[in-house]
């Protein structure tokens, strides 16, 4: 596919060009944000990347500017924002002193004009029929659903956890847990019993909200029997009362959950027969726990990591309102389960004054790929935020929602797009097949930080291939893996974050939870770049090409890096040039190094799925190689390129498995459990590895 550039020549798709400018960059709330430092401070920052350099050179500072700028709302004011020279680990604790609650900032959103009767969310599924909920409706509903909880005993510190689908209900219970203090945790009803009591037997939730069945791919499926499971092993660790939420016209089972031994009770029901008191918030410290979160948990059981109440909320409403422009005049629809760490990050825009939009479903349901498109039209969304994987099997499909009849996309503003890496051809398709006034942001962050490292900017051009902009306050560089010393600005390195950032995690829930949190980020570097003490290493690996202009490319896991003959590539490149060239023909591929135990060197083994037209072959695997060393390398080039009888094995959030992969082809006994979306494709590769 070929670009046509602004003078109108052809230009290749891979080329990196300019592809969005904000048409009015002094209206943001980013630019205002910058004018309000320059004047507090007497300084002259006059762009994003001198602001990016202030915000990591003074945090404390630039964090309580955020603080008041975004308006947290609490009950005190903190003492100070974070303890002098704090380091990375131990976690410091920012905001020492205030008192707050998360959700009082959700629903009673500081700085944002909303009116009772508006509208704060919108529920939908693949089966149309939106369901829009008022801010007063929310608000009596979280007041009902806490009062509820408070009845049966629940009280700060205690766990309330969700087996649900994207919607109001689900909204509602994790508003409810956070009013009283409790702790939320949410998994996809769609998650496989095992995989569910691999986390929640963990954690002990004292309460379980719970659909009855879930809708998807025009069909509807009842999750009763995996929900009974579920409770007769959970009754042991602590659970008292499920709460059964009427999602699709099937049984409740209530009388086989309380067989099990726990209260039993339908969601309405639950509301109406709650004590009728006021709506209370328990006003709590900043590091108080807020969410549970799992890692993929693919070579052991899923760690459970605390992410705290304040430094969720400030570090969403920083994203949303100055990174993403945000405000109550918008409407977010993520498509997102409510397992994966964007569903939190989605629901924060309400302390923005947001409308967000609440879908379950397929994404091809029931319009084809034009079903999210004539939604998003329907529903007058601003701000748009999907998967990679999404917007380039539209790309493959060349489905282009901006030339069909009927649709008006003209109020979207945002296109997001994360879980693994843009390639760039996608970045021009997206500007060909969507409005052209929209600011595609590629982001990346993760479940570990329950926010963003690499984040939109109204400030910045959206170039080809790139993250426009590490996210202000996230320290992040790029490092050498072995010695920690700072890569050239076009080298790739490890992604690490030397100073303190306000979402860090708690710790991680259970025995030995600090040593393991200690093990997971900050046992692989320490003083980097100049600056004393443990750093965190995500596991990414990323080049920053011209730290000027701020971008990012993200490579892929750095645990998963291509080494061959010493030179260093994600496999993210290798995964670009088959979006680009080979999309008719492959539908997936994994790409690993293996290097067993009597390799002399690591050999790049890429592995494809090929659509059902396409026969996998001597010639497909030729052609493949040719291109890759044409677009690439020779050094890029695998020494193995073969059909994956098995499938690509995946997390439940849909994310290659790639270590895992790696660590069976390179001879290591690797264990898996649930957390593995498809455990056979694992077992494919296993039994290819003894072969070969």
């Amino acid at each position: 596919m070929a670009a046509v550039a602004s003078d109108g020549q052809t230009q290749p798709a891979t080329l990196v060009r300019e592809l969005w400018r904000h048409p009015n960059p002094s209206s943001t709330a980013l630019h205002k944000f910058t004018l309000h430092v320059n004047a507090k401070y007497n300084l002259q920052l006059d762009g994003y990347p001198s602001l990016y350099r202030w915000s990591i050179d003074n945090v404390s500072e630039f964090w309580e500017e955020v603080w008041h700028f975004v308006g947290i709302k609490s009950s005190r004011t903190f003492d100070q924002v974070l303890p002098p020279n704090a380091p990375m680990y131990p976690r410091p604790d920012f905001f020492a002193g205030s008192l707050l609650n998360f959700a009082e900032n959700l629903l009673f959103p500081a700085n944002a004009d909303v009116a009772p009767d508006a509208v704060a969310v919108i529920t939908t599924t693949e089966l149309g029929n939106p369901v829009s909920t008022t801010w007063s409706q929310l608000r009596e509903a979280v007041r009902r659903c806490s009062s509820g909880l408070r009845s049966v005993g629940v009280t700060r510190g205690d766990v309330v956890a969700g087996y649900v689908s994207n919607h109001a209900q689900a909204l509602v219970a994790s508003l409810a847990a956070a009013a009283l203090g409790a702790v939320w945790t949410g998994i996809s009803p769609d998650t496989g019993v095992s995989a569910v009591l691999d986390r929640l037997a963990q954690i002990g939730p004292k309460v379980l909200f719970a659909d009855n069945g879930t809708v998807y791919n025009g069909k509807l499926w009842s999750s009763t029997a995996k929900t009974t499971e579920i409770v007769g092993s959970l009754k042991e660790k602590g659970l008292e009362l499920v709460v059964v939420i009427d999602n699709v016209p099937c049984e409740l089972a209530l009388d086989e959950l309380r067989e099990k031994g726990v209260k039993a009770s339908e969601y309405e029901s639950f509301l109406k027969s709650s004590p009728d008191e006021p709506l209370k918030f328990e006003q709590l410290p900043p590091s108080h726990p807020l969410y549970v979160l799992y890692s993929s948990g693919t070579t052991g059981l899923p760690k459970a990591i605390i992410h705290t109440a304040l430094g969720t909320l400030i570090q969403h409403k920083k994203e949303h309102f100055l990174h993403c422009s945000l405000s109550s005049s918008s409407r977010m629809l993520y498509y997102t389960t409510t397992s994966w760490m964007m569903w939190h990050w989605s629901i924060a825009a309400l302390a923005v004054g947001a409308t967000v939009v609440l879908y379950s479903g397929s994404p091809f349901k029931p319009h084809g790929p034009l079903s999210l498109p004539r939604l998003l039209s329907e529903l007058e969304v601003t701000h748009f935020g999907t998967s990679a994987a999404y917007l380039t099997a539209l790309e493959a499909n060349n489905v282009r929602p901006v030339a069909e009849e009927g649709l008006d996309l003209s109020r979207l503003e945002a296109i997001y797009s994360t879980a693994s890496p843009l390639p760039p051809s996608t970045f021009n398709f997206v500007y060909e097949a969507f409005p052209p006034h929209i600011n595609l942001g590629s982001i990346t962050g993760g479940t570990d930080i329950i926010s963003l490292f690499g984040a939109p900017c109204p400030l910045l051009p959206v170039r080809t291939g790139e993250i426009q902009c590490a996210g202000l306050g996230m320290a992040i560089r790029a490092v050498d893996s072995v010695t920690g010393e700072p890569v050239p600005g076009d080298e790739p390195g490890d992604l690490v974050c030397v100073r303190p950032f306000p979402s860090q995690p708690l710790t991680f829930w259970g025995e030995n939870g600090d040593v393991k949190y200690r093990a997971a980020y900050f046992e692989r570097f320490a003083d980097v770049c100049g600056v004393p003490g443990p750093t965190w290493h995500h596991g990414d690996f990323v080049r920053i090409p011209d730290p000027a202009t701020g971008g990012l490319v993200m490579l892929g896991r750095s645990d998963g890096v291509l080494k061959p003959a010493g030179v260093r590539f994600g496999s993210a490149e290798i995964y670009n040039v088959l979006a680009r060239f080979f999309a008719a023909e492959v539908a997936d591929a994994v790409c690993v190094g293996r290097r067993r135990p009597t390799d002399t060197d690591e050999t790049v083994c890429l592995f494809v799925v090929v659509n059902p037209d396409t026969t996998f072959g001597d010639e497909l695997r030729a052609r493949i190689k040719d291109v890759i060393r044409r677009e690439l390398s020779p050094r890029h080039v695998p020494g193995v390129v073969e059909e994956c009888g098995g499938g690509v094995p995946k997390t439940g959030n849909g994310k290659k498995i790639e270590v895992a992969v790696k660590q069976i082809l390179s001879g290591m006994d690797v264990t898996t459990n649930a957390s593995v979306a498809n455990p056979e494709a694992l077992e494919w590769f296993r039994a290819w590895a003894k072969d070969h």
